[in-house]
């Protein structure tokens, strides 16, 4: 086997991609800072039972996991950023005030999450620490929808859930609360026989609601559907009030769906959830939503909301970029000519000087104009080219 071969599913980015990429990152960090998100950078790696802490079972069959040769401690690779960011929030900033963090770089996953997605995102997302009400919620939707407009992405759907809903009926059964992962797994994969079977002998009333879910998708009218099935309890009234008023601030920026028994990241979301897509990908491209008990195990409960995308999915998508127009300059050591590329680099400029002996190659650089003495020999002045 040829030693340059990569693992599957594991691939370098090259120049023009790579730029698409780094202009989106940029892109979104300037604007997580204009709302007034600050940046932080998680280690790769770190200790696996901080790494798990509320992560999840999906996040820990993802992780990549190796021993310490300094502690023979057992480290894991992350794979997602989340977790991280929180226990940044309740153990090194331990600050009482609203807390913003943004955060960007790459995880690292053991199998793909499709059939043509890499092993190594680059995930990037925002977290708001310290408030509980829906507000929080609304800002994250709101940036995540703005993180795909600055994409030039128009053609949005926000898919909307909720974990409260499901919470809310199973707290109503002694019988369904002890199976409630069983149940949360039947109603992400929609497998309606599979949940006949298990809420047989529960009662009517929670078994008929259960059996219910899995139908309740679709535009926002869902809502009024689920009001009408399932049955009148606090945590469901408030859940769906919740769906409504977020659904409400996204109309007119995306399509909006419902769908009660999409409970992704139900193991330690804590609300409303949400899930963005745009045409040519099947999958989401932005998840998102509350999970207040995460820093429970970092010693310090905050309420939490958020959202992460991966950029290198995203920029699949996007058309490759314009060549960028650019200066070809001599290669020379002349005191005059060195201080005419550094003015031109100063001013924002791209300028390439041409190596002796060697052409030009350059994928992303068009060099339209070049530099070059005027007719006295003693002035560098710009040429255009073509």
């Amino acid at each position: 086997m040829p030693n340059w071969l990569l693992p599957e599913h594991i691939a370098d980015v090259l120049p023009s991609e790579a730029r698409k990429i780094e202009e989106l990152r940029r892109l979104m960090l300037d604007n997580f800072r204009r709302y007034g998100y600050e940046l932080v950078m998680p280690p790769l790696l770190e200790y696996v039972e901080s790494l798990m802490t509320g992560a999840g079972q999906d996040v820990e069959l993802r992780t990549f996991k190796l021993v310490d040769q300094i502690s023979g401690r057992m480290l894991g690779l992350r794979a997602d950023m989340t977790t991280q960011v929180a226990r940044i929030d309740a153990h090194l900033l331990n600050r009482h005030s609203v807390t913003r963090l943004c955060y960007a770089g790459s995880v690292l996953h053991t199998r793909p999450s499709g059939l043509h997605t890499t092993r190594e995102p680059l995930q990037i997302g925002a977290e708001i620490y310290g408030h509980a009400g829906l507000e929080a919620d609304a800002e994250i939707q709101e940036l995540a929808l703005a993180s795909l407009a600055l994409a030039n992405f128009t053609d949005v759907r926000l898919d909307l859930s909720h974990v409260g809903v499901l919470r809310a009926i199973v707290a109503e059964c002694p019988q369904a609360s002890k199976d409630e992962a069983a149940l949360s797994a039947l109603l992400r994969c929609k497998d309606v026989p599979g949940l006949e079977v298990l809420t047989a002998n529960y009662s009517p009333v929670v078994r008929d609601a259960l059996r219910a879910l899995p139908n309740l998708y679709g535009d926002v009218d869902v809502l009024k559907r689920a009001r009408d099935v399932l049955p009148d309890v606090p945590g469901v009234a408030k859940a769906l009030a919740e769906l409504a008023a977020l659904a409400g601030s996204a109309i007119g920026r995306a399509e909006v769906a419902i769908d009660l028994a999409d409970l992704r990241g139900y193991q330690y979301e804590s609300g409303a959830m949400f899930a963005l897509y745009v045409p040519g990908l099947p999958n989401a491209v932005a998840r998102g939503g509350r999970y207040d008990h995460v820093g429970e195990a970092f010693g310090r409960a905050r309420p939490a909301t958020g959202f992460s995308m991966d950029l290198r999915e995203l920029a699949r998508l996007l058309p490759t970029a314009e060549r960028k127009h650019s200066i070809r300059a001599p290669w020379g050591n002349a005191p005059e000519l060195k201080d005419k590329i550094a003015e031109l680099r100063k001013a924002g400029e791209v300028v390439i000087q041409s190596l002796p002996g060697h052409s030009e190659e350059q994928d992303e650089f068009e060099c339209d104009r070049a530099l070059v003495l005027d007719d006295s020999g003693s002035n560098w002045i710009l040429k255009n080219l073509g």
